[in-house]
Formats: structure tokens, sequence, C-alpha cells
């Protein structure tokens, strides 16, 4: 199954690095926020990865160049297993939701596909979220988690999102965390560049009660500012000890 990193915005909230390079590069633990998520997709046997980058795009080029190179595909051990890492280039202007519709080519025969943001690490079990969304047969599944709000909340009943708002006030105690699995299907769902992922996409699905939560109580923390990297640097270093 392909795993779609959304990797082309702007990072405009860390400016302490972004200016230079773009968010997902930055380092954390001696590593790219980037190689942990995969490596968490890669212990869970996922492999096989399409970057959409955009802004400052050609540092994912330059990071893998001492790869083996196969057109736009890079094989890779990272994680001690091997990979395959195909790089996207979807414009710089494009929103989250065009980013996704532009990759769709690239996707290959499977039903379904995951994808997430390059800037959240979590232990969520993929297994276990793979899982879950085939025994429902809805069209995407999202995973749910706890933090502070400042993210897309959901309001779950009975394991379906009955309602989807990005960003406001928690009332609900669920939040957008990324690490999404979807039917191809989906993807209709998307209009072209400006669409952003979070608002219609989502919510439409949401409307039609064919969007699921799997609802993570583990780990999870989102890089959005230096005070985030900070917090994820110690972690994830402890983590290593």
């Amino acid at each position: 199954m392909k795993v779609v990193i959304l990797a082309g915005g702007l990072g405009t909230r860390l400016p302490e690095y972004t200016k230079k390079i773009p968010k997902p590069m930055v380092k954390v633990a001696g590593s790219p926020i980037i190689i942990h998520i995969m490596k968490h997709y890669i212990k869970f046997g996922y492999n096989d990865f399409v970057i959409a980058v955009g802004y400052k795009g050609n540092y994912f080029e330059k990071f893998f160049k001492g790869f083996k190179k196969s057109g736009l595909s890079f094989k890779s051990k990272i994680f001690k297993k091997s990979c395959k890492i195909t790089i996207v280039k979807t414009g710089l202007k494009t929103l989250t939701g065009g980013r996704l519709k532009r990759i769709r080519k690239y996707l290959g025969n499977d039903e379904n596909f995951m994808f997430t943001y390059g800037d959240g690490i979590s232990n969520i079990n993929l297994k276990n979220l793979e899982k879950f969304h085939n025994s429902h047969n809805k069209i995407i599944t999202v995973t749910a988690v706890r933090p502070p709000a400042r993210f897309g909340e959901l309001k779950i009943k009975k394991k379906i999102v009955k309602e989807f708002k990005e960003k406001p006030q928690t009332s609900y105690g669920w939040i957008n965390g990324g690490f999404f699995i979807a039917k191809k299907i989906f993807l209709s769902f998307i209009n072209n560049d400006n669409t952003i992922l979070e608002k219609k996409p989502l919510e439409s699905v949401s409307k039609k009660k064919q969007l699921m939560a799997f609802q993570h109580k583990g780990f999870w923390k989102c890089m959005d500012t230096k005070r985030d990297r900070d917090i994820l640097n110690i972690f994830l270093k402890k983590r290593k000890n």
C-alpha cells in the first residue's frame, strides 16, 4: 500500500528553520522529522512512499541523492529495511487537498492508500488502523487524538465522525491527528489545487457518514512551532537512550 506524505507547505509558524529548508526537513533528535515519520511506517511494513513536495522541494531530492535513483523513485535503507520513495513536485502554492489530488497517478492498483502530514509523530499502531479501516468499509478513516485545541476537531458517535471542524475551540475532546487511510474514490471529493483537504473534502464525506475515527490514546505530537520542535527533540532523544 502506498503511503503519501504531504510535505509541500510553507511552514510559516516555524520561520527559525523554514526560511532555509522545508518544514519536514527540520531535524529532531539528529534526523529530519520526515525520516522519523517514515521509520514508523516502515516499522509496520509500509515501505512505499510518495512524498508530495512544494516549497523548497529540491531539498528532498538533495537529501536522497546518495540513494539509488531510478527516475523519480529512490530505493534506500531506512530503519534497516528497504523502501521505495517517489518525490512528486505538486506546486508551490498548491493547498493540502490539491497536493493529494496531484499524486493520484502514483497510487498504483491498490484500493486504499495511507496519507499523513510531514510534521507529526505518533506511536499509533498502523496495522490496527488498517484493520479498523477495512472493517467498516467506509471511504476514509482519520486518526483522532486528544492534544490541545489547535487542530481540526472531530465530533464522534459510535466511531462515525458526525462533524469535522477545522481548528475550533475544543468542545468534544478529539482532534484530527493525521495518519489517514482512504479509498482512492476520496480524491473525487477534491476539486483542484485550491482545495483545502481539511475543509470541503473531509466535511463532505463526514456529512455522508463516510468518515470514520480511529481513536488513538497514545503518544502524538505535531511540530507546529519551535517550542513543539524542542519538545519533540527532547522526547525522541530520551526514547533513543
